[in-house]
């Protein structure tokens, strides 16, 4: 009997002690997938900050690049209207006066001259008023894309023409409205250096909620794999991403090239 009894207390004993190891096992497991849940935790979080700060970075470098990029293209515009525009008009003067003291079978000869002169003279002024973004402001995004497609019909295509669908809204923040006419600025730049286009037509089309702009030319197109990392495309691309726009284009050789950004208004 004694025997027994202390079997039964052993046997008791070893229960208690498995239910102690196996206790102190869960817990440690539990402590473990605990301390795991949390460092996994935090290092989410830290990677998740240090993806915003890159963010970050990168927005506040390409608004400073693109700042600097207006800075300078507004000198280059007062630099065309003051300095080149008045060497111009100064040359159209000149060949003014020049003309009155020739005969007259001479002063014919003068005729091309002083018209290419006074066209010259009119697209540096044209010129001058799209690069300076303070004019862009003032005369306002539809008027001032109609300008610039106004001059490069007169230069380049056999018609530049601007559509606008739906009830115009007023953009809030003005700094946007620039960043979209230099996106289609440079599309339209690279159109008459690359596309050999005849026809150039652009879309404003409004709805409450976004703005969207269609331009499309029916030149030869291009491959846009080997053309993804062109310093253009790259310019469109970053100046969309500041103000969160929505940027794609299509091209196919011999089929033209279609630009499209969805801006939203909220």
């Amino acid at each position: 009997m004694v025997q027994t009894g202390e079997k039964l207390a052993t046997t008791a004993s070893e229960r208690y002690l498995i239910i102690y190891m196996i206790a102190v096992l869960v817990i440690v497991t539990a402590l473990v997938v605990i301390f795991f849940v949390v460092f996994l935790k935090r290092k989410n979080k830290l990677l998740e900050e240090n993806l915003r700060q890159q963010q970050a970075f990168e927005s506040e470098i390409a608004q400073a690049q693109t700042e600097t990029q207006e800075q300078t293209l507004k000198n280059i515009g007062w630099e065309l209207h003051d300095n080149v525009g008045q060497l111009l008009a100064f040359a159209s003067m000149q060949l003014s006066i020049l003309k009155m003291q020739v005969d007259d079978d001479v002063r014919e000869k003068f005729k091309d001259t002083s018209e290419a002169l006074r066209e010259s003279l009119s697209e540096v002024r044209a010129l001058s008023k799209t690069l300076n973004n303070e004019v862009v402001l003032n005369i306002g995004f539809e008027k001032s894309i109609s300008n610039e497609l106004n001059r490069l019909n007169k230069m380049k295509f056999a018609s530049a023409e601007l559509k606008v669908i739906g009830d115009k809204i007023e953009f809030e923040n003005r700094k946007h409205e620039i960043i979209l006419f230099r996106i289609l600025q440079e599309f339209l730049s690279n159109t008459v250096k690359y596309s050999e286009a005849e026809n150039l037509h652009v879309i404003l089309e409004y709805t409450s909620k976004k703005l969207r702009i269609i331009a499309k030319d029916d030149g030869k197109g291009f491959d846009l794999e080997s053309v993804s990392q062109g310093s253009g495309l790259i310019n469109m691309k970053s100046r969309a991403a500041l103000i969160a726009a929505q940027l794609d284009i299509k091209s196919e050789l011999n089929k033209g090239v279609t630009l499209t950004v969805d801006y939203a208004f909220d």
